[in-house]
């Protein structure tokens, strides 16, 4: 079923399109969410500000994870001897730490530094994530 989806014309490109649109909800609003960390548009309520932006990262990360899962159902073993691929996934896994780091230490609370260092750490890894997902194809 899966080897049926990366043959056809056009399944396989349309998953893209769908895990681009995913990158583009999870890494727009995290920056949305980290500019109000670092203190741009002051006047917006960080809570509610986030609850919006952090529901639109989940929608995103799940558009991700479902065609990204799509994706490499269709040539699991080319995958798993990527260490692009393998990279990637390890980013994602730290991203996942380091999101559940900020939540846990109640950073939209504070808004610190600590919370601005989370931020920044978080838009890395995942414009790392996003870097490696590209390059997977060329190594």
């Amino acid at each position: 079923m899966f080897a049926a989806l990366g043959a056809h014309p056009w399944a396989y490109p349309m998953l893209e399109v769908v895990h681009i649109v995913g990158i583009a909800l999870l890494l727009g609003n995290l920056v949305l969410i980290e500019a109000r960390v670092f203190g741009f548009g002051a006047a917006l309520p960080a809570q509610p500000l986030a609850r919006l932006g952090l529901a639109l990262v989940a929608i995103g990360f799940g558009l991700c994870a479902i065609t990204g899962l799509l994706m490499f159902a269709t040539m699991p073993e080319e995958l798993l001897a990527n260490r692009v691929f393998t990279a990637k996934m390890a980013l994602i896994m730290v991203a996942g730490c380091n999101a559940g780091l900020f939540h846990a230490r109640h950073s939209l609370q504070r808004l610190d530094g600590t919370a601005r260092m989370l931020m920044l750490v978080s838009t890395a890894l995942w414009l790392l994530v996003i870097t490696c997902g590209r390059w997977i194809g060329y190594v």
